[in-house]
């Protein structure tokens, strides 16, 4: 039963080794691979911490210094139309979030330059920032509306929660790194995204904010955790990769009749730490 508390849970077991392959696309970053799929080519414990005041729906911001160079902003427009709508993302408010969040802000100066490219990039603590498809695909379905509180899971640079509240929503998210959270708190701050973010385990989600309008999980579960189902509100969404060695991308959306998943496409991230790698296996 789609989350079930009695539903058996596995630990992750992924190699943080591992390498993903297509037929002709293979993607390795320091030996941790993140959210990815082959590209196609048409001519981001501390969680009983109550929580503090909701933070405000993002607005529109005028574009901040990151983006004052001509060629960033070039490769952010080329990004936007060779690797999102050509993939078939259509959310005109989704793709102009992605077109406005600085990429390059996100991730270290080494690679500032591959920051539009279609793949996932290294960050800090031997983590990864998503491809950038992945990221527009998981916020459309996540259907987020303006002024939509939002749960995400691994906040890892603050990319996924930027693109988040570019749209208008109140944004939470965890991160079980502390460095990451550190640093993508004060990364978020600096180009004026009213982020609360926190350092903690979000396998149990963020109890004191719930309910949620839509979480987005950016590492892989063994199972789909019912701590996160519980915090959904009614009509909201839950978009997370789901597996061990295969991976699917779901999306769990809560009605007044319970829950009903949908199974989106075959995805790689990197598995989920923490409560997550402590569950038995079967």
């Amino acid at each position: 039963m789609i989350c079930s508390k009695a539903q058996t849970e596995r630990r992750a077991a992924i190699d943080f080794g591992m390498r993903y392959a297509s037929t002709s696309h293979e993607v390795e970053r320091g030996g941790i691979v993140a959210a990815w799929i082959a590209p196609t080519h048409h001519t981001d414990n501390e969680s009983a911490q109550a929580a503090p005041e909701p933070p405000a729906p993002n607005e529109p911001r005028p574009p901040s210094l990151a983006d004052d160079e001509p060629a960033l902003m070039l490769a952010r427009q080329r990004m936007v139309e060779t690797q999102i709508v050509n993939r078939g993302v259509r959310d005109e408010r989704v793709l102009t979030a992605m077109r406005t969040v600085p990429r390059h802000a996100f991730v270290s100066e080494r690679n500032r330059s591959a920051a539009y490219e279609d793949s996932p990039l290294s960050i800090e603590a031997d983590q990864t920032i998503s491809q950038p498809y992945i990221v527009a695909l998981m916020t459309e379905l996540a259907q987020i509306a303006p002024g939509a509180k939002v749960l995400e899971v691994g906040t890892g640079s603050g990319y996924q929660a930027a693109v988040l509240a570019e749209l208008g929503a109140k944004v939470y998210s965890i991160e079980i790194v502390r460095e990451l959270a550190d640093s993508a708190r004060k990364r978020l701050r600096s180009l004026g995204y009213a982020v609360q973010a926190r350092h903690g385990d979000g396998y149990a989600g963020w109890p004191d904010a719930a309910p949620f309008d839509a979480i987005l999980v950016t590492a892989a579960a063994p199972s789909v955790p019912a701590t996160l189902c519980e915090q959904l509100a009614i009509g909201g969404h839950l978009v997370i990769p789901v597996g061990e060695d295969s991976q699917d991308l779901l999306v769990i959306t809560r009605s007044l009749e319970g829950y009903t998943e949908k199974n989106v496409l075959p995805v790689l991230f990197v598995p989920m730490t923490g409560r997550a790698q402590a569950l038995p296996s079967l």
